[in-house]
């Protein structure tokens, strides 16, 4: 397993990970809703998709799902999708029927594929309004909860391996 790596520059945040498996199995872990749902939220919260639809223009409604019921809904638009090295888009907080909370920061993403023979390396470049925004998120623990979704996602790796 590998660190994750977090750089901040004004209100751009960009989050590196190595992971051991093939891009199209890491592709496939970032793009269909059943298996995000198993690595998304840090335990002992789940993801739960409400439904997605991963093409340019389409949307993925999901909850975060706490321990003792609590819910936080997110919206993500996709804008640009280039199968299997980057996908583009925005993620914001929202309702049940994903109305958008205005209220809260919007998060502008680029996520980008890159592979070697044996590993894959994801970069996610997030730009938010302003640097409050990103300082935000940072503080609702955004940083915390995404390393330990992306542990999430090297023990899904290996048991999507172990079952070719």
């Amino acid at each position: 397993m590998t660190e994750t790596k977090f750089e901040t520059n004004g209100n751009q945040l960009t989050v590196t990970r190595i992971f051991n498996a093939s891009i199209d199995l890491v592709w496939r872990t970032w793009t269909e809703a059943d298996l995000l749902d198993q690595w998304w939220a840090p335990k002992p919260w789940e993801s739960k998709t409400k439904r997605m639809t991963f093409e340019e223009n389409g949307q993925r409604l999901y909850a975060m799902c706490g321990p003792k019921g609590e819910e936080h809904w997110g919206l993500t638009t996709y804008e640009i999708i280039n199968k299997p090295s980057v996908f583009t888009g925005e993620d914001a907080f929202c309702d049940t029927n994903g109305n958008v909370n205005e209220e809260m920061p919007v998060a502008k993403f680029e996520n980008k594929f890159h592979s070697t023979s044996t590993q894959t390396t994801v970069t996610v470049v997030t730009q938010y309004a302003s640097e409050e925004h990103l300082k935000q998120v940072i503080q609702m623990g955004m940083k915390e909860g995404l390393s330990m979704a992306y542990e999430n996602l090297d023990n899904l790796l290996i048991n999507l391996k172990g079952q070719k």
